[in-house]
């Protein structure tokens, strides 16, 4: 059964659930879908315990959510639409990294499995999306990044940024004006005593920019190999 055939909710609460465990262990609760979604928590349990009953979750009374195989096989192929949808929009149409999030949740909704595959041909198969989230590949493997959040860097050298996270697009603004990016080489020293941040060396455009945990926390790097 294709993704195609589930309503527009399923689609947006499997995607929601996946995303919620992609870069976090927390367990999904109803009340963390519902800050992720702004449902209402009444909403949100209602839907839980119908998408239980066909098959798409599994939970427990006051539990945590999980999909199960075939939930993630249609939460998986949303992620796919979504994060190729962007790299066309960015790639083809010209629009910018902080621009293509919301346009890409609509059209998600629409296009065909046909579409999408076409898509992944003019693009060259691509395995990251302009924010370097790993885009799935046809079959519903995940290659994802060896990274952790900027706010855990600790020692010294060089860091990689894998992944920035594309839920504040103002910072990717920021960012961006920066010269931060996918790929950029940073190195990183703590900031003002009390300040709760960091100060951080873009290596190869020679700025220093003095981060926050909100910044630094939608940061994913690696160490330089």
């Amino acid at each position: 059964m294709s993704v195609s055939s589930l309503t527009e909710s399923t689609q947006n609460y499997l995607k929601t659930i996946w995303a919620l465990n992609e870069w976090s262990d927390a367990a999904v609760t109803a009340s963390a879908i519902s800050q992720a979604t702004g449902l209402r928590l009444s909403s949100v349990s209602d839907a839980v315990r119908k998408l239980t009953s066909q098959g798409f979750l599994a939970h427990a009374p006051y539990g945590a959510v999980s999909l199960t195989e075939t939930g993630r096989s249609h939460a998986v192929a949303m992620i796919r639409r979504h994060r190729l949808l962007e790299t066309f929009l960015v790639e083809t149409l010209g629009y910018t990294w902080d621009q293509v999030h919301e346009e890409a949740e609509v059209l998600e909704h629409s296009v065909s499995d046909f579409m999408i595959q076409r898509i992944d041909d003019l693009l060259g198969h691509p395995t990251r999306d302009p924010h370097g989230d790993p885009i799935p590949s046809p079959e519903g493997a995940v290659d994802a990044p060896e990274a952790h959040r900027l706010s855990e860097v600790t020692g010294d050298g060089v860091v990689v940024v894998e992944r920035i996270s594309d839920a504040d697009p103002q910072l990717l603004q920021y960012f961006s004006s920066q010269g931060v990016s996918v790929g950029s080489r940073l190195t990183v020293t703590p900031g003002a005593p009390y300040s709760g941040g960091v100060d951080v060396v873009v290596v190869d455009a020679g700025v220093t920019l003095s981060l926050g945990v909100q910044a630094t926390d939608a940061v994913f790097v690696s160490a330089e190999s």
